[in-house]
Order: C-alpha cells, then structure tokens, then sequence
C-alpha cells in the first residue's frame, strides 16, 4: 500500500461517540422549515385508505428499495435502470385507470419510468396509487427515491412524514437530498432525528451526512461522526472513508485525510482522487503530483478524466510546466485529451504555462466545446493580452452565461482597459444579465483602474441602492476603489462602520491595501498587528502578499521575517504570489542573502519571480549580477515580460559605460526578437543610462525620434542627469516640456530649481520657486523614519515633534561637531545664497535624515547597524554628513531612499559612485 505520510490521526478517532446535540448546537424542530416555493403537504397518513388492497404481492425487501435510491442524488453508485424496465424505448406516459388494478412489483417499474423519462404526472398517478394501497415503508421510500430524482424534494419530505414507521433508507434518503440542496443544516437535523428515533444508520446515512458537513465546514461535527463510523464498523468501507478524507481535505486537516488514505484496506479511483484534490486545495501540489506517479504504478488503478483534470489545475497553479505537459502526454496516450473536462483543463493549464499557440491549437481540435472550452478561451486570450481576439470569442459563443461575462469583465481589469469593463458592465444591466457577486466586484475594480472620483460614486451609488453591499467581498472591493480613487476618509469611513469578525477578515486586508497605497504604512501595520491580536483576521494568500509589501515599504525587517516564518507554518509561501513578496520584502529590507535564499527554495517560478530577483540586484546597485539572473533566466526558458527590460535596460547604469553598445542592442532586441513593443517605461530606463553616462545630446535625440508622444516620465531622467551634470542648456529645454505637460506637479520645479543651483544661476533658481508659490503649489515633504522595537519614528526637516526632539538635536549636535573635526565640510550648493550663514546651516544641518540617522544612533545597541529609510532621493550633504559618522562613532547606517540602497561603513559608501 502506497504510504504519503506517517502523520497519525490522533483527535479523528478519539472522540466519543455522537452525542445528541444541546441546546446551543443543534435542534429539531417538529419538521423542517418548508421552502418558500411550496407549501409543506399533508402528512401521507391522512390519504391511507382504511381498508387495504389484499391483492398486493408481498415479497418486497430492503434491497428493492436501495436500489431505488441509486441515482446521481442518491448514496450509492449509479446502477442502468434500463435493464428492470418491462417497456420499450418507445414509451408513452400511460393514461391511468383507477379501475385498473397494478401489481406492486409493476408500481417500482413505472416509478422508475417515470424518472427515467422525467415524467412527474406519472409520478403523481403512481404515487396516489399507493396510497390506496395501505402504507408500506419500502413503497413509500420508492417514492421518495422518485420525487428525489425528479426534483420534487418538498413532495418527498412530505411523503417521509407521512410515514409512521420510516427506516434507514427513508432517513438516508432525505438526509441525502438536503444535503445536496445547500440544505445542510436541515440534512444534520435529520440526521439527529434518526438517531433519537433508535435508527442506526447505515454506509449510506454515513456518506450524506459526511456530505452535510463537508459543504458547510462543520469539522467537529464530522469528528462526531467519524468516532460513530468507527464505533458501528463503517469507518473502513470505501464510500465512507472517502467521504471521511473529503471533509478532512476541505476543513484543511491534510494529516488527518492521509492518514486515512494510507489506512484504507481497499481503495477505489474516488479515494486517490480525493486524497489528490484534498492535497491540491491544501496547496500541496508536490504531493499531488507525487501521488499520481504512485497511482500510475498501481496496476490496479488507472487515473480518469477527474484525476487528469484537478492535475491539470494544479500544475498551472503552481506554474509546473513540465509536470503539466507529462500530463497532457498521458491524457493523449490514454485517449482522454478529447474527454471535454481534460481538454478544458489544458487549455487552462497552457493558459499559464505555455504560450498562444498551444491553447488556440488545442481549440481548434477539440471534437466538442461547451460553455467552459469558450469561456477559458476567452480568458487565455485576456491571459496574453489579446482584448480584441478575446472579445471576438465571445461575440462568436453560440452560448453565454454570467460566467462568460465575468471572464471578458475580469479580462478587461486585467488588461487596464477599465472604460470596456464599465461598458461592458452597462451592457449587461441593460440586458437583464445576472450580476453575480463577482460582477459586481470586478466592476468595482475597474472603477479603481479608472481613477475617476464621479465613476466611483456613481457605481458605489448603484450597489447601495439596489442592496448588494452586505457580501464581504463587495465590501472589501468597495474600500479598496474608494481608496484608489481619492476617497481615503470614504474608505475609513465605511471600514469603521463594518463588523471586524473573522468572516470579514477580506475587509481588513483591502483596507491594510488601501493605508499602503496612500502612504499610510504604518496605519497598515498597526491594522494588521490590531487585528492579529484580536484574531480577527485570517490569514491568506492576498493578506500575506499585502503585508508583506507593506513591511518592504517600510523596510521593516523584523516584522517581515515574521511574517514569513508564519507562511511557512501555514504552507502560503508555496503560493506563487507570497513567495514573489518574500523576496521583494527581503530585497527592500538589505537581505539580499534571504531574497536569493527565498527564490531558490520556490517550488516554482514566473516571470514575476524572475523580475523581483532582477529588482533585489538593482536595488543594491548590483548590475553585472542583474545581467547574469537575466542571463539565467534565458537558459530557463523563461518569457520575459515588458517590466523584465525595464529592469535589465536599468541595470547597465551600474556596470561599465562600456556596456552601452550592449544596453542598446537590448532594447532594440525586444520588437525584433521578444515581440514587445517600447512603452514610455523602457524609453525612460534607455534614458536614464544614457544620461547618467554623461550622453544627454544622444538622450534627448532619443526622446525627440520616439514613434509616439513622450510622457513626463521619459524627461524627468534627463532633467536629473542635466542636473547631476551641471548642464543647464539642455535642462531648461527639458524643463520647459516637462511644465508644460504637468504644470502643476511640485517635483518638477524643485529639479528645476536644484539644476540652476548646482550651476551657480541662485537668482534662477529662486525665480522658479517663486513661480511656484505664486502657483500655490508646495513641495511635497521629504520625510525619514526609523523603526525600533516595532515602532515607526518619522522625521520631517526641523521636525521637533519627536517627544525625544530635545535629546535628538542635543546628539545630533554632538555629532555634527565630531565630524567637522573629522573633515566634514556642510555642502551649501543648494542652500540659497541670499540667506544668513546660521540660516544655511540650519537648513542643511536638520534635514530628516540627520535626524532619523541620530535616532538610530541613540536608541540601537552598539554593534547594530541603523537601518533609515528616506522617501524621496538622499541629498549630496547628507550623503557626506552620513559618511563622517560612520567614521567617527564606528557604526555602520543602513539607508535606502528612491534610488536604492546606500551601505555607510568606515568613512565609505556601498553605491561607489553610482549615486
């Protein structure tokens, strides 16, 4: 017997039998609430004829009516009915004759036939029939099997409580039913009824209401019932336990379900696919995958469409190409790549980890397409970018449903195109669509890619008024627009008014998004550390990726590594999206040992991974180590994406200027050979090196011969190179582009500014700056921050607010004095000229990085280094002052501003120059 784990059950099969419930769990009312579509009916018992019909055959047994209960609804397997029908296909739903006298054996055929051709008047006929018969239990339960069958589940329950003396399969039946219905809690009722009644079930009872506890997740009531299967004999036979391993597989108890299935004595294909899905939604894709190698050992056992398709799935989860394409072979040798599920598995499956080409042969090919195959069409195409080919699939479906037009909604989001998702959103309330829960969250999300204040009220308006926001998702996808939209006291607002409890533990991640995207992370962090002690927030894959970002934000360390030690206990950093953040966490926090470390140990890798290991390197102004990840990304097999030539095309700023020719030949490689065209992002990066060089003519050549408008992110590099050149000629004609498309953006007239400083032109430089006061803008607050003992301290310029302030400048004085003496000399280039000496000095003396470095030098033990983090570039002043103090107090500082990391050690610096 193939064994997966040694892990024992211990809690599983220690219980003591099921207890009947108190008053605080279960209860039975007199009968189950009836639905709304049908009033309940009269017990059967008031239609029993007194006198009963003496010619009755009364050789009916148990065994007939199970077998009346095997259907798809039912407990056991499906049986072919069509071999005890006495008619031939060629059947007309009889007139019947109440004169006519019918056999018993002749009532189960027409039962039958009445499922079989989906005949409810026949049904109807047959059952008011037995009625005059007098009541007999296995009769009755014939017609519960039949009305269960055909859909008339109020009918069958009325005929259960008609019923004076009901037996297992009558309890088992029902239980069945309800449970099927999204009717669990009346199913468990059931369940109890039976049992107070001094019924015990059966295999059949076991399996429903196993299935009752599955679909509403109610684990310790399924320990109940695993400790009576164990107490009855049942815990071993086949149906049973796969059931038992379903619920330990959806209630996330893996040990427990592999336990189980290395202690079966017997297995069917069901038991290994269940074990299989269990180990897939638990996120063990290696042991799924694992397992099926076992099962293609066994000769016993052969893998069916299902095991192929949950596979299927799990490799594009976990982004195994080449596992996926095994099993893509084995489906073609077994002759199930044309079986529609499988086939709509691949598609998804290439969808992720193959190319175009794969998916839309395998279309092509397909003997049959259903719904699904034309929906995953339309989502591989969105997948690669195609909107167009992607709307044309779904013009062309000869069939849609709300699914379709979620994937083509959920298409457009992904794709940015946020005014098509609105449309096509309006398009689907004109024609009377259904709007699922997910429409309406996808919606959302494309008011937050248009970032339009009015969009975003009236779609707000639109899901008030016609009640949708009590779902947690809406809620959440609610919080999360307003705060992309500009809406922040919204957001906080309608957060504050919702219940925190665990089931809302989305809320509390969108809103941690929404503190993060505004620059309010350490409300984030406060939130999420809230939340963690109040265990109101369970913990996912979007809370650990949005966490994690956060603390890379802040360069919080400490808290990341925590984080990522409680993704590892949960098994989250197997999940491509966490462990992409472990490693842009760990790059952001100066880990680059743990970043690498993180890849390497990833069960598997994308683009995205690829590309934050590219990032981690530029971050530490490590090119040449840039360029050998790119390189080794090649030999993977890797495709690269727009962002991966952003950061390759960056990288040759931190290697050799000899580099260039090479630097240019990448970028033209992406249209010629990776069939990506240029954004305003690659320009921008191309820039950026050329002007860092020194090569601003060639620069700005460049943005002159652009085959489209260039955006302001293309000139803002060059006007940063012309002023750390000093070259004011080409940066006043940089400068005047640049005003002129965003006029009122601060940043751009603090370069300006600067530029004319560095060069000596003071009186320039303060012409620009008071064009900017009489424009009434301000420029936005360089701030820094330092976090000790898992708490954030933030310093602007001159910032006293600090209740440690008076010590601060007291020690940040003290220090200044040590490092003049050292050789220290206060750079005053871009201090104005007009003002006193003291008032120069002032300016340049207090800036928040002093401030933050003297902090950290205060309250961090010797021996540690300082970790600041800047939100805006280091100026030239600090970057000298930080450099003597590290000289003259023996401590190495840390910093990280918007160009990347700056190691201070011994009098030296880590960006040799590079900054």
């Amino acid at each position: 017997m193939a064994s997966i784990s040694q892990t024992p059950v211990t809690t599983a099969i220690t219980l003591s039998p099921l207890c009947l419930p108190s008053q605080n769990s279960f209860y039975f009312p007199s009968k189950p609430p009836p639905t709304t579509s049908q009033p309940p009916p009269q017990p059967l018992t008031s239609h029993i004829l007194s006198k009963p019909n003496h010619h009755r055959r009364r050789h009916l047994s148990s065994c007939t009516s199970q077998f009346l209960l095997s259907s798809p609804l039912s407990l056991t397997k499906p049986q072919n009915l069509e071999s005890s029908f006495p008619l031939d296909s060629n059947y007309h739903s009889p007139q019947t004759n109440t004169n006519c006298l019918i056999e018993v054996d002749d009532l189960f055929n027409l039962l039958r036939l009445s499922v079989k051709y989906t005949d409810i008047d026949l049904a109807r006929a047959l059952h008011a029939s037995i009625l005059k018969l007098g009541e007999d239990t296995h009769l009755g339960n014939a017609v519960i099997a039949a009305y269960i069958k055909l859909g008339l589940v109020v009918d069958a329950y009325g005929v259960f409580m008609g019923m004076s003396t009901p037996d297992v399969v009558s309890y088992s039946a029902l239980i069945s039913s309800f449970s099927k219905l999204n009717r669990e809690t009346e199913a468990i009722q059931l369940f109890f009824r039976m049992r107070i009644s001094g019924i015990e079930p059966n295999e059949y009872s076991f399996v429903a209401i196993l299935t009752a506890c599955i679909r509403s997740l109610e684990l310790e009531m399924g320990l109940q019932v695993h400790a009576l299967a164990i107490k009855l004999g049942y815990s071993q036979l086949v149906f049973v336990a796969n059931a038992l391993i379903g619920l330990y597989g959806k209630c996330g108890c893996l040990n427990h379900a592999i336990h189980l299935f290395d202690e079966m004595p017997q297995r069917d294909i069901a038991s290994w696919n269940t074990m299989i899905s269990s180990l897939v939604k638990g996120l063990s894709y290696e042991k799924a995958l694992e397992l099926f190698r076992v099962l293609n050992q066994n000769k016993g056992f052969k893998a069916d469409q299902f095991t192929l398709s949950t596979l299927l799935t799990a490799c594009a989860r976990c982004h195994a190409r080449i596992q996926g394409r095994e099993i893509h072979a084995y489906a073609i040798r077994t002759g199930l790549e044309n079986n529609l599920s499988v086939s709509n598995a691949i598609i998804g499956f290439y969808t992720r980890c193959g190319s175009l080409n794969h998916v839309a042969a395998l279309f092509e090919r397909m003997p049959f397409r259903d719904v699904i195959t034309w929906t995953e069409m339309i989502t591989a195409y969105m997948e690669f970018g195609l909107v167009d080919l992607a709307v044309d699939m779904f013009n062309k479906m000869p069939e849609k449903n709300s699914v379709s037009y979620n994937a083509l909604l959920t298409g457009f989001c992904k794709n940015n195109e946020g005014l098509k998702a609105l449309n096509l959103f309006v398009r689907m309330v004109q024609e009377g669509a259904e709007l699922t829960d997910f429409t309406l969250t996808s919606v959302i999300n494309a008011c937050g890619l248009l970032l339009k204040l009015e969009i975003s009220r009236q779609i707000h308006g639109f899901i008030i008024k016609f009640g949708f926001r009590s779902n947690a998702c809406i809620e959440a996808a609610l919080i999360d627009m307003c705060s992309k939209c500009g809406r922040m006291d919204d957001a906080d607002r309608m957060f504050q008014s919702l219940s925190t409890d665990r089931g809302n533990s989305i809320i509390q991640t969108s809103m941690i998004c929404g503190y993060a995207r505004n620059g309010l992370p350490e409300e984030a962090i406060c939130l999420f550390y809230r939340s963690q002690s109040e265990g109101t927030m369970v913990l996912d894959e979007v809370v650990f990726t949005s966490i994690l970002s956060v603390c890379g934000t802040l360069g919080f360390h400490e808290a990341g590594k925590q984080i990522h030690c409680q993704a590892l206990k949960t098994g989250f950093h197997a999940e491509l999206g966490v462990g992409n953040s472990i490693i842009s966490m760990y790059s952001k926090c100066y880990n680059i040992d743990d970043a690498i470390k993180a890849f390497s140990t990833m069960p598997a890798h994308n683009v995205v991974s690829w590309n934050g290991l590219i990032a981690c390197q530029l971050l530490h102004r490590q090119g040449n180590e840039a360029l050998a990840i790119w390189s080794s990304m090649e030999k993977a097999g890797i495709k690269p994406d727009a962002i991966t030539f952003v950061l390759i095309v960056s990288a040759y700023k931190y290697t050799s200027s000899n580099l260039l020719d090479e630097c240019r030949s990448l970028f033209l490689s992406m249209k010629m050979i990776h069939d990506l065209e240029p954004t305003s992002e690659h320009y921008a990066s191309l820039v950026g090196v050329l002007g860092y060089w020194g090569l601003l003519e060639e620069a700005e050549e460049l943005i002159n011969k652009m085959p489209f408008d260039p955006e302001v992110s293309v000139w803002r590099p060059l006007l940063d190179s012309c002023r750390l050149h000093a070259n004011t000629s080409i940066g006043k004609r940089v400068a005047k582009h640049i005003i002129g498309m965003e006029p009122r953006d601060p940043s751009t007239y603090v370069l300006v500014s600067n530029l004319y400083a560095a060069s000596g032109r003071w009186h320039c430089s303060e012409m620009v700056r008071e064009n900017m006061r009489d424009r009434g803008l301000r420029k936005h607050p360089c701030r820094s921050w330092v976090i000790n003992k898992k708490q954030l301290h933030t310093f602007y310029a001159r910032d006293k607010s600090h209740p440690l302030s008076k010590d601060i400048y007291s020690g940040l004085d003290i220090l200044i004095l040590k490092c003049l003496k050292a050789g220290y000399e206060p750079d005053m280039s871009f201090v104005l000229q007009e003002v006193e000496e003291q008032q120069k000095k002032d300016f340049l003396f207090y800036h928040s990085a002093k401030l933050a470095a003297t902090y950290g030098l205060l309250k961090t033990r010797p021996g540690e280094p300082i970790r600041v983090v800047k939100n805006v570039l280091l100026c030239r002043d600090c970057h000298t002052f930080l450099k003597y103090a590290t000289l003259v107090t023996q401590r190495e500082i840390i910093f990280r501003d918007s160009s990347g990391f700056h190691c201070f050690s011994n009098g030296q610096c880590s960006c040799k120059g590079y900054w």
